[in-house]
């Protein structure tokens, strides 16, 4: 297995990779295989997705092979990336590079990068992708060692605030109130003040930066992400500890920044430059996984419309069409994922769960339209609405679809649709006596009705009370009696 050699990377239900924390994915190549000739035990790994991210190299195997799981490898452990041999022979073959890992004694590849000593992987790509921008983005997310900033942060933030306490001490009996260029020592509740000043004079700086222009603005996305949610966390935390004396005005800015900042969705949103040719396949797999806590919000089943807003809201700036959304449903066919996009016979197309059950959602209307006021005016879409907890509109195809069943009857009025149970459906075929009734067609209702429309109600009082005989009697009258 790849796991003795290569540590175990986290996959979704849909076979997406799980990220880090400020983890950003980069590019994808598809049927990839992983080779290492320095280490004998070390597996071929064939036909794998590989993914580049800022911090590490995915290689996810395809939902076709059952026995293969997701490997890793850290950035941090590469130490040198070996550029292509362009030769007469590689024209022919299939495009590879290399690159060298640190591991350890035992062979193993270690996320800190201090192995005892290094081994050559390759890379060949059979699919179709384009190796030459993947290997430019693999020396790009290398240099960048976007991993070493995320492991600095802490410590700097740790180590500046312990030098600040511990300067404040010795600084005083050493040098006093300034330091050797002549600045004030930042020493008490002023010192805070002043700490706290420069750093939102240095964000909003870096918000200024960032607005400049559309490559400031993803140079600066990491740096907006990780400010974003300080801010997130202090509104949070200031919310439960205001005080009485905040007036309406500041309360409101508070709640219309903290929703702002909530909406925060995808951090690294599937993009055509990043996925290329496989770009709908992995749309698909991270659709799948953004549905599942809007579907468990709305009952186990949502409109594509709902899920094309909210899906471009979580994306951000990367928007995506609403014939992408579509053919990125559509393959969910092809995959073992727990969602599923299903049309309606009015042509309503809605996203709901594998294990979500129609005979549940019947049953429950079933029990409102029995209900003593339900049985005399019957239910309306948004009744079903309240009852089922979903849109009205999502209510009316399940009622749409109950009377489809023969479960319900539908009464069209100008006030709208109106659901009644549907008696007939409940009767027992061995009680249901067909007769034949002569010139029916003469005999009318004095209030103009056809006695055929109202002559299953007689009926079916008789059936259902097991008066056999007395409906035997009606089907039996003559023109004479009916005085015809």
């Amino acid at each position: 297995m790849a796991g003795d050699c290569l540590p175990t990377a986290e996959v979704t239900a849909s076979g997406r990779p799980v990220l880090l924390p400020n983890e950003i994915e980069c590019y994808l190549l598809s049927s990839v295989d992983l080779e290492c000739e320095d280490l004998s035990y070390f597996p071929i790994l064939r036909s794998g997705l590989l993914s580049l991210t800022t911090h590490r190299l995915l290689w996810l195997p395809d939902s076709s092979s059952a026995s293969a799981s997701a490997s890793a490898i850290p950035l941090a452990t590469v130490t040198h990336i070996f550029s292509p041999k362009k030769s007469l022979r590689a024209m022919f073959a299939s495009p590879r590079f290399r690159f060298q890992v640190s591991v350890s004694p035992e062979g193993r590849v270690i996320g800190t990068g201090s192995g005892s000593r290094s081994v050559v992987v390759t890379v060949v790509v059979r699919g179709k992708g384009d190796c030459d921008a993947f290997l430019a983005k693999f020396w790009e997310s290398w240099r960048g060692r976007a991993w070493e900033n995320e492991a600095a942060g802490p410590s700097d933030q740790s180590g500046s605030v312990s030098g600040s306490g511990s300067g404040s001490g010795s600084g005083l009996g050493s040098g006093g109130m300034y330091s050797k260029d002549g600045t004030v020592r930042m020493v008490g509740v002023s010192g805070i003040l002043r700490k706290e000043q420069e750093m939102w004079e240095s964000t909003d700086k870096s918000l200024q930066d960032a607005f400049q222009d559309l490559n400031a603005l993803m140079n600066k996305a990491k740096e907006m992400v990780m400010l974003a949610e300080k801010m997130r966390q202090k509104l949070l935390s200031g919310t439960n500890s205001q005080t009485a004396e905040s007036n309406d005005e500041e309360m409101g800015s508070k709640q219309e920044m903290q929703d702002w900042l909530l909406s925060v969705g995808i951090v690294s949103p599937v993009t055509k430059e990043s996925a290329g040719a496989l770009y709908h396949q992995q749309l698909s797999r991270q659709l799948a996984d953004f549905v599942k806590i809007p579907l468990e919000r709305a009952g186990g089943m949502i409109n594509l419309i709902d899920i094309y807003c909210l899906f471009n809201r979580a994306r951000g700036t990367e928007l995506i069409s609403p014939d992408d959304l579509l053919q990125a449903c559509s393959l969910w066919e092809k995959f073992d994922v727990p969602v599923m996009l299903r049309k309606f016979d009015s042509g309503v197309r809605v996203i709901q769960n594998k294990s979500h059950s129609d005979e549940e959602v019947f049953a429950r209307i079933k029990t409102l339209v029995t209900k003593p006021d339900a049985l005399r005016t019957g239910i309306s879409a948004s009744d079903a609405a309240m009852t089922l907890g979903i849109a009205p509109a999502m209510a009316k195809e399940h009622l749409l679809a109950a009377e489809s069943k023969g479960l319900l009857c539908r009464d069209i009025s100008p006030d709208g649709f109106r659901f009644y149970i549907n008696l007939f459906y409940e009767l027992d075929p061995k009680d249901v006596y067909f007769l034949t009734i002569i010139n029916c067609t003469k005999i009318r209702h004095p209030f103009s009705f056809g006695f055929l429309t109202i002559f299953p109600y007689f009926a079916l009082m008789y059936v259902a009370f097991g008066q056999s005989e007395g409906l035997w009697d009606l089907c039996n009258l003559d023109e004479g009696s009916l005085g015809l």
